[in-house]
């Protein structure tokens, strides 16, 4: 028999966690109950449904992200991933991204249209269609007066300033905007047949409520995109508002931002990739390529296992759980050294000199201040001095 430390078992453990894709990168849904925050800003708290839970942790720079965070009690849909927690030996879910389930008629009426359209095969990932790697025109369908547009004209400038930009005005909200949003999608490919060049669209609005982002969630509006010869980008609301359109879409991003981004390439990314093309050409035959490959995913697995942002989470929580300790142990001193105080004071008051004059006990002393014990002490006509609770004064002895 071999036995190993609890520390090499928890490592051993946490390792097979590593290699296994479906704890990588997990949707669950569940109740969420023991919600926490630490001072650290980190948000400790259990995932449940009727049968099984599972502690949860968000760290503080994912939950700053959100917009909108639940409750206890609340039914949520958690993504992240399944890791361990080396130093209790338990596994746990690190979140990183939390929707609600569940918004009232509203959200009824998306999930059975998403349905409908789902059966009708209108998100058939087979159907999506490759976007350009560097479009010279883009069409943008959004208001022209939102904060959409600006945004994305500042981040098509800044990461590909070749590109020209034609808008499609439309309303992005309210009752008339879904056959707005359908009739420009129209007429951006009525723009590209007429022998205009558009190589991409981008569908965008600024975020909102279910409500506010309702025009998206249209029949109209998801069959234009069907018809649309032009491959489309929607870039509706937050990260975490998911419309019908996204699912149409042939990309779905999760900002107006990041619609622009994903539509063109980056200049600085390009310069990059010219060069690594330059050094793949001069790389060695298909052979040594394919063996290089090999290690290569090897030593992926294996910084995966040491990931330094990894360390630094269970860190994370480790110092959370020894400000925990820390804290407990404080208050649980204090209160001892009160309970030591209380016990030294009742202890002082029963030897206070004082308080034995008060029961009527006297001192005597003699002329020269010594304490008299015993009349041996003491001969005829000595004055003595006695002190009791009231004050001192002076006898003679006669006999």
């Amino acid at each position: 028999m071999n036995p190993i430390t609890i520390s090499a078992l928890n490592t051993h453990i946490l390792a097979l966690f590593e290699r296994d894709d479906l704890l990588r990168d997990v949707w669950v849904i569940g109740e969420v109950s023991n919600w926490k925050r630490a001072t650290s800003g980190h948000i400790y708290f259990t995932l449940k449904d009727d049968g099984a839970n599972i502690s949860t942790v968000m760290w503080k720079g994912n939950a700053l992200a959100h917009t909108w965070l639940p409750r206890e009690g609340d039914q949520v849909l958690a993504h992240g991933y399944v890791g361990v927690y080396p130093e209790r030996g338990v596994y746990q879910l690190y979140a990183n991204r939390l929707q609600p389930v569940g918004r009232g008629q509203l959200y009824a009426e998306f999930e059975a249209l998403k349905a409908r359209l789902a059966a009708a095969g209108l998100f058939d990932a087979a159907r999506k269609r490759p976007l350009p790697v560097a479009p010279r025109f883009i069409g943008v369908i959004t208001s022209p007066d939102g904060a959409a547009l600006r945004d994305i004209l500042r981040v098509l400038t800044l990461r590909w300033p070749l590109v020209e930009v034609i808008v499609f005005p439309t309303l992005v909200q309210g009752s008339e905007a879904p056959a707005q949003i359908a009739n420009a999608i129209v007429a951006a490919n009525q723009y590209a047949a007429s022998g205009a060049a558009l190589d991409t669209l981008i569908l965008a609005r600024g975020g909102g409520s279910i409500e506010d982002l309702w025009a998206f969630n249209d029949e109209r509006v998801a069959y234009a995109l069907i018809d649309s010869q032009i491959p489309v980008i929607t870039g509706v609301g937050h990260e975490t508002d998911f419309t019908i359109v996204d699912f149409v879409a042939d990309l779905r991003a999760p900002t107006p931002s990041a619609a622009a981004a994903a539509a063109v390439p980056d200049r600085t990314d390009l310069l990059e990739q010219l060069a690594s093309v330059q050094r793949q050409l001069s790389e060695q035959a298909l052979t040594v390529v394919d063996l290089e490959a090999r290690r290569l995913h090897e030593l992926r697995l294996r910084l995966r296992r040491v990931d330094p942002k990894r360390q630094l989470d269970l860190r994370r929580q480790s110092l959370d759980d020894r400000e925990r300790y820390l804290r407990s142990e404080l208050r649980r001193r204090l209160e001892r050294l009160r309970e030591r105080n209380a016990a030294a004071r009742l202890r002082l008051d029963a030897l206070n000199p004082a308080n034995v004059l008060r029961r009527g006990y006297s001192i005597v002393q003699a002329a020269d201040g010594t304490i008299v014990t015993s009349p041996a002490m003491t001969a005829i006509d000595d004055e003595l001095r006695v002190r009791g609770a009231g004050g001192e004064y002076r006898v003679k002895r006669i006999k």
